[in-house]
């Protein structure tokens, strides 16, 4: 019997979602569990702590809707709290570089998390199986440890943050960080070692017993409250007990003739409906993947919506967000002209820095048509851990703006831009592309290059999230290594200025289930270390 499949950037959590899938859950059980064992085996990813998106599309229920879980900026926060502490913005747009890192690492970068929250209301509310059973697996691998990948090692080693901590230091910022995650020299664990995290397994046995609501109104909030309030945290007791997440429909559009969900702001799906409305005034397959002429126009829409992004999206509860016409294809249309046009669009940033890319996504369908896709995140990770919570909190502070009067500019309650847009294409009224990513600000540059490559040239799942990709949120063009010299110098010549990665794979993470004909057909990016499951 065909149950459903799970795709996930950690084997563990895919597996841990297909097992719930064979126990008769849905996909709504089968993200959450696998969500919260991503929290324990990536912890630097994600977590209870974190924030996020998640769709869902339950055609027996005739639902289909998000649930925003955006951290939100605790009530102590203030507009011009930091704006003399300014000392640059990242190059892609990814937050700002402030004296002394307060933004950045330690108990001022925490906004109010709000992951644990979704995940137990998406699951109370349309999950089949009992909290406790979803809860479970990923208490025994707290209990009973996991092994560090490749690419937990490799992002927990990173050092050159061109002014943002490196990651290593946050991983070392806590007693228990060092306890867990470091061996005695202070280096990262290596990859093989085992990690186990009773601590965290405690909390999440005290979670599934008592609930989600412990989390921010019963002993774990009391607990998190007193660390907070112990050192210096903007967070407190108030910002728990007053969380909500929100939801909405799917923010809507078109590509050629199929129909994409996907979030509203202060997601990133704002942006991805106006990059392919804008490539749709493009024969992007006469061009050939990945030529010249391809990056050229790929980049300069990803710029464009860039600019918009930077200057008119922000949290539509505190910014009057034109989400109307920055979807609109008549308005597309204008931009695509001035492609056509050979038009060279601008995206200054005070600072070259790179974005982290701190964040995990889950997609899962199963067998009665249900369809999950989450992306969820801890940002740029604090580097905190309570003493005895076995988890780390979001540092979500350090990607708002610390200008006052901006569209991403601080206030209290109020959540920042967050490139996430996980994404559900349809075709004639059935889902036919499940799909999301992690990677920071490059999130819907990787999703929308997946989204090409399966529509415009045909990929199978696989090779459309193994292809390599490219990046334009700033004035330089960013290549993978794997992106030919034959196609960069043109753009060199042309006067563009190409930035060459020395990895391999980059640009997001995408994670995908493409369904033809009633079949499921799963792409894990190569570039991590994940997989996708059938049961």
């Amino acid at each position: 019997m065909t149950h459903g499949m799970i795709c996930a950037a950690q084997s563990e959590a895919a597996d841990a979602g297909a097992d719930i899938l064979k126990l008769g859950g849905n996909a709504v059980d089968a993200a959450i569990a696998c969500a919260l064992v991503q929290g324990v085996v990536d912890p630097l990813m994600c977590g209870i702590a974190g924030f996020g998106s998640l769709q869902l599309y339950l055609p027996a229920e005739n639902l289909h809707t998000c649930i925003d879980f955006h951290g939100r900026a605790p009530a102590a926060a203030t507009p011009d709290m930091w704006q003399h502490l300014i000392e640059g913005e990242t190059r892609d747009g990814f937050g700002f570089v402030l004296k002394g890192r307060v933004n950045d690492l330690g108990y001022q970068a925490i906004s109010t998390p709000g992951s644990l929250k979704a995940y137990a209301e998406a699951h109370s509310a349309y999950g089949v199986l009992d909290w406790k059973t979803v809860v479970q697996p990923a208490i025994d691998y707290a209990r009973d440890g996991w092994q560090v990948r490749p690419h937990v090692h490799f992002w927990w080693s990173i050092r050159e943050q061109f002014g943002r901590t490196p990651n290593p230091e946050r991983l070392a910022f806590s007693e228990a960080g060092r306890q867990l995650y470091c061996r005695p020299d202070g280096q990262p664990r290596q990859v093989g070692e085992w990690i186990k995290n009773p601590d965290l397994a405690r909390t999440l046995t005290r979670i599934a017993e008592d609930g989600a609501e412990s989390f921010y109104h019963g002993e774990i909030a009391d607990e998190i409250a007193k660390d907070m309030a112990a050192n210096g945290a903007l967070l407190s007791i108030h910002d728990l007990n007053n969380y909500q997440t929100q939801r909405a429909t799917p923010l809507r559009g078109s590509y050629r003739g199929y129909d994409i969900a996907t979030n509203n702001p202060p997601g990133g799906g704002i942006m991805l409906i106006e990059m392919l409305n804008m490539l749709e005034h493009f024969e992007l397959a006469e061009l050939g993947h990945n030529s010249s002429e391809y990056l050229r126009i790929v980049s300069e829409v990803m710029k464009r919506a860039t600019h918009d992004k930077d200057t008119f999206v922000g949290d539509p509860n505190f910014f009057d967000v034109p989400v109307a016409r920055l979807t609109d294809k008549d308005y597309a249309g204008t931009l695509a002209k001035a492609i056509k046009a050979g038009e060279i669009a601008e995206v200054t940033r005070f600072t070259g820095a790179p974005e982290p890319k701190d964040t995990t996504h889950v997609s899962v369908v199963d067998e009665a048509g249900n369809a999950v896709t989450m992306t969820h995140s801890l940002g740029m990770p604090s580097g905190v851990i309570s003493p005895g919570l076995g988890f780390m909190y979001n540092g979500c502070m350090g990607v708002f703006d610390p200008r006052p009067g901006n569209a991403d500019s601080i206030a209290p309650g109020k959540s920042r831009f967050s490139s996430l847009c996980p994404t559900i294409i349809s075709s004639d009224g059935a889902p036919y592309l499940v799909i999301g990513a992690p990677g920071g600000t490059q999130i819907a540059m990787g999703v929308l290059q997946a989204i090409l490559n399966v529509i415009d040239f045909d990929m199978s799942m696989v090779e459309a999230v193994s292809a390599p990709r490219f990046s334009a949120t700033s004035n330089l063009i960013d290549v993978s290594n794997r992106i030919s010299r034959q196609a960069t110098r043109p753009l060199q010549a042309a006067g563009y200025t190409v930035e060459r990665s020395p990895h391999s794979f980059g640009f997001a993470a995408v994670h995908g289930i493409k369904i033809m004909q009633g079949k499921w057909q799963g792409g894990a990016d190569p570039g991590h270390d994940g997989i996708a499951v059938e049961v």
